[in-house]
């Protein structure tokens, strides 16, 4: 309800993909996945929205997208720490693939 609000006192994407993260929380990654979608064209090539991505299709348990999620995050990124980050959730999603094939 708060970023709702805040989306009519001042509207932004960046607004709205915070609050994509806090409908996720609330009500389950399908939620906030939906509401990423209207973001496709004003951040396409910002690496918060693939980062965001990637944690709500983690959350729903696409470990394949999301990997592919972190990975573009980790390319569109200049900080460093943020890329290790990504490239490092990236790994996670990557080694349970692997167990999860030899089981």
């Amino acid at each position: 309800a708060v970023y709702e609000i805040l989306e009519r006192v001042s509207p932004g994407p960046m607004v709205t993909l915070n609050r994509a993260v806090a409908v996720a929380m609330v009500h389950g990654s399908h939620g906030g996945l939906e509401l990423l979608e209207t973001l496709d064209e004003p951040l396409r090539d910002h690496h918060r929205l693939a980062a965001v991505h990637a944690h709500l299709l983690e959350m729903a348990g696409d470990e394949v997208g999301a990997r592919m999620a972190y990975e573009r995050a980790a390319r569109l990124t200049t900080s460093n720490p943020e890329r290790r980050y990504l490239e490092a959730r990236m790994a996670t999603l990557q080694r349970s693939g692997s167990e999860d094939e030899t089981k």
